[in-house]
């Protein structure tokens, strides 16, 4: 077990990291799942592979592991409430939610990045699970990222230099 003043530093260096945001969906039959994610990244161009890190204990974790497929939204800069509505807990985080099937799995309407993914490998890593995801569709919009640093929602900004 982690000792909390270790725990504790390695969360404050965390918040130091920029990540983007996102939100992982699935299908449980016809009820759509999702969960705002941080850990998210490239991993391959050939195939084309993704990877997403889920809380082991997730609803859509096991939603993840029936279907053997997951999307991936790529949210954009005003998608703020987007995240935290699906960082919680609960049933009802499609509620009043615009939405559609896309390559068969719930697409948010508005992300600037769409990634619909089969499951190629599942990792388990301390409290998460690494779902490493081929690569089926694809689609981006012109749009600034949502990005996390800090503990705050912001978005990403060019330097000169």
């Amino acid at each position: 077990m982690t000792r909390p003043a270790f725990a504790e530093q390695f969360r404050e260096v965390m918040s130091g990291v920029c990540t983007p945001v996102s939100v992982v969906t699935a299908l449980d039959g016809t009820r759509p799942h999702g969960t705002t994610v941080s850990a998210f990244a490239s991993l391959s161009m050939d195939p084309p592979m993704v990877l997403v890190s889920l809380d082991r204990t997730s609803d859509l974790l096991a939603a993840v592991r029936r279907a053997g497929r997951f999307g991936l939204n790529v949210l954009e800069r005003r998608q703020a409430e987007l995240a935290k509505r699906f960082a919680r807990k609960g049933m009802a985080k499609f509620d009043g939610v615009t939405w559609e099937l896309e390559d068969d799995l719930p697409r948010l309407a508005g992300s600037s990045g769409w990634v619909a993914c089969t499951v190629e490998k599942f990792i388990e890593g301390g409290d998460h699970v690494v779902a490493l995801g081929l690569v089926e569709a694809a689609d981006s919009r012109p749009l600034a990222p949502l990005t996390y640093h800090a503990r705050t929602f912001g978005t990403h900004a060019r330097t000169d230099g």
